[in-house]
């Protein structure tokens, strides 16, 4: 009878090439460094490849982070195989694609040139995380137009040399089918986490410019950046909530929220003492504020779906949500009963879709503890480090001897 040699293979080792990474501040930087830490909780090796920055992140226990990246350019590229090449092979290399992010405006060829080469030529196994899949046509410049082709490109290249691609929201999924060009290559939907985590102590908060008088019943939120084609939506929806309604108020929550709020105060200046800004904060003042409101109010002009970091937060803090079903919406929402959904534009619907809960305690109670149940079962962060590690090296080998 042969005989069998047991080999342990070494531990799990990860290389995750990103745009961004704390203390810049951003989605992918926030994932980023959740998803290493969370790999680095379950014993692998993590290794993180980012562009310069000014200040240094906090660490994350087993977590080794490479300013490396540069610009970008094919020199930086070049000094970045290099150092790669000094860890053992085959290399796992984890990409947070974001198109925009690499730099070159938005259409950084040379760097999908190279991980095709890293993939190809220097074998490494490369697996792509798809955030954003590429721009739209027919909705800018034809500026905008010229990029969005050459990001189709782009992404021609990447999945050419990829082995396995995550991406954000199943749409993403059909988006990029045609650019695989016939191969076959696994594609998983892998829903962002909250990167606002639940605070124990809801009495220290933070924001000295945040005031909500203590006799207000109904404490309204919105958590989120303020872009342009949101704020749109919130201010469609702001007054009629509000006014004639002086026992409710309004907490504007992130970057950019103080100066929404300014904009909004200066058309309706009898809401002044309603509204209310905390402006950028840390992620335990967001959470503690989060968890003050009795419901959130989330308009996306696409629909909510599973990249929608905003309406993460709130479901990991339990928080009954009104927000919008659209293009992009996953069918999973409706099914969850975890939010209320009405139509993109629809100010009517979302305004009685409030009122409507914000009348009956007993049904926000119950779409509260569907909130978090649905997030813990399907977004929780522990699901994206199980799909990830599933298709890992095995520890532990046969060999005939």
């Amino acid at each position: 009878m042969p005989g069998y040699l047991l080999l342990v293979t070494a531990v799990p080792e990860w290389h995750i090439i990103t745009c961004e990474y704390p203390p810049r501040v951003g989605g992918v930087s926030d994932y980023t460094r959740l998803v290493a830490g969370g790999l680095a909780e379950e014993g692998d090796r993590v290794h993180v490849w980012c562009p310069s920055n000014s200040a240094s992140a906090a660490p994350v226990s087993g977590v080794t982070v490479h300013e490396g990246l540069g610009k970008m350019n094919s020199l930086d590229l070049r000094r970045l195989g290099k150092h790669l090449d000094e860890f053992p092979h085959p290399r796992r290399l984890l990409v947070q694609w974001v198109p925009h992010g690499y730099g070159y405006r938005s259409m950084n060829l040379p760097f999908c040139l190279w991980l095709w080469n890293r993939a190809r030529v220097s074998m490494d196994v490369l697996e792509i995380m798809v955030h954003e899949p590429f721009l739209a046509f027919g909705e800018g410049s034809w500026k905008q137009d010229a990029a969005a082709a050459v990001h189709r490109i782009m992404a021609i290249i990447v999945l050419n040399g990829a082995t396995r691609v995550g991406v954000s929201i199943p749409a993403w999924r059909d988006r990029l089918h045609p650019y695989l060009l016939g191969r076959q290559v696994p594609m998983e939907w892998l829903p962002v986490p909250s990167n606002v985590e639940c605070a124990l102590d809801v009495t220290n908060v933070g924001g000295e410019s945040v005031h909500v008088n203590p006799t207000t019943q109904c404490t309204l939120g919105h958590f989120g950046t303020f872009g342009r084609p949101i704020s749109k939506m919130l201010e469609a929806l702001i007054s009629p909530l509000l006014r004639d309604h002086p026992n409710r108020s309004l907490i504007l929550m992130g970057k950019g929220s103080t100066e929404f709020r300014l904009n909004i105060v200066a058309r309706n200046a009898g809401l002044k003492e309603q509204i209310h800004a905390t402006g950028q904060t840390t992620a335990g003042e967001l959470s503690s504020w989060i968890r003050k409101c009795d419901m959130m109010i989330q308009p996306y002009p696409d629909g909510v779906s599973g990249r929608r970091g905003s309406a993460m937060a709130a479901l990991s803090h339990g928080v009954p949500i009104v927000t919008t079903a659209g293009a992009l919406t996953e069918p999973v929402w409706a099914q969850s009963g975890a939010a209320a959904l009405v139509p993109p534009g629809d100010v009517p619907l979302f305004l009685a879709a409030v009122n409507d809960l914000l009348a009956d305690e007993r049904k926000r109670s119950q779409m509260a503890l569907r909130a978090r149940r649905f997030y813990l079962d399907r977004f929780d962060l522990r699901h994206t480090i199980e799909a990830l590690r599933s298709a890992r090296q095995p520890h532990l080998a046969l060999c005939e001897s």
